[in-house]
């Protein structure tokens, strides 16, 4: 099928093989429209892939319920990703994605949740609460990077660390006190030493920033803040009341982050739990 097809196998020492998933979002309709192909499924009724990733998501710019891209989306067999946030109303995200999947596929949906740290406490659970009364198979993914964005006085943009460590921890609390499961993060980060994002062991600071300021978009955690930032997400899963402890620690600027392990090169989606989708 498409995804073994799109499946990349690399050398690896051990003789052994890695498989590589996908993502990005689907902006321009005439790129992924050109990347769908007609797959021939046995026992099953064709169906239409997107093969230029195995997961494609649909952002903030493109949520229209009457859009192009949604119609576009309804119409392809790849998991799909919503953007939501403050920027649309429960009943509204609900809708979407009855539209997206009106067959109501477990696995099929991911909502990828970017309210802002300061935000998901009190507009998170009204859409949790309106997802299961309809009770809607979706995945949670927490995007920490998009709502805590900000500009510097100079015009860089910026992301503070402890806000997206702040917003990970209050999500996962949420989604915990409701019954569900945080099933990934997005995040954007690089193995070099960059200087984008500030906080951080590494006390990056605002005035710091023009130094190594290297992204062609977005500012990314560098190699050291995603170790920290792993080793935090590490203690929140495996602790009975960490999502507590963890916000309550971010907010007052008292982490002790211990780095424990390594990461890759500019991944865009990191996963923890049962859903696994990289970039």
């Amino acid at each position: 099928g498409a995804m073994a097809a799109a499946r990349v196998v690399g050398s690896i020492p051990d003789g052994g093989e890695r498989e590589v998933y996908t993502s990005h979002e689907g902006l321009l309709l005439g790129l992924e429209q050109a990347m769908t192909r007609k797959i021939d499924m046995e026992d099953m009724e064709d169906v239409y892939y997107n093969s230029g990733a195995h997961f494609v998501w649909i952002g903030t710019r493109t949520k229209h319920l009457n859009g192009a891209h949604v119609e576009y989306f309804r119409g392809i067999a790849n998991p799909i990703g919503i953007k939501v946030g403050s920027d649309i109303s429960p009943e509204s995200a609900v809708s979407l994605i009855k539209k997206v999947d009106p067959d109501n596929e477990p696995g099929k949906i991911v909502l990828i949740c970017r309210f802002g740290a300061q935000n998901v406490t009190d507009e998170l659970p009204a859409l949790v609460d309106a997802v299961g009364r309809e009770g809607l198979n979706v995945v949670w993914f927490v995007d920490p990077m998009h709502g805590n964005t900000r500009r510097t006085q100079g015009g860089l943009k910026t992301r503070d660390f402890d806000n997206i460590l702040r917003e990970i921890a209050e999500t996962h609390r949420v989604l915990k006190k409701h019954g569900e499961h945080l099933g990934g993060i997005h995040l954007e980060l690089t193995g070099e030493d960059v200087t984008e994002c500030v906080g951080g062991r590494c006390g990056i600071s605002d005035d710091i920033l023009p130094c190594r300021w290297a992204s062609a978009c977005d500012p990314r955690l560098n190699y050291d803040q995603s170790l920290e930032l792993a080793c935090e997400v590490a203690k929140l899963l495996s602790r009975k009341s960490a999502g507590d402890s963890i916000a309550a620690r971010a907010q007052s600027g008292s982490l002790n982050l211990v780095n424990s392990f390594d990461v890759g090169r500019d991944v865009d989606v990191g996963a923890v739990g049962d859903h696994r989708v990289e970039r």
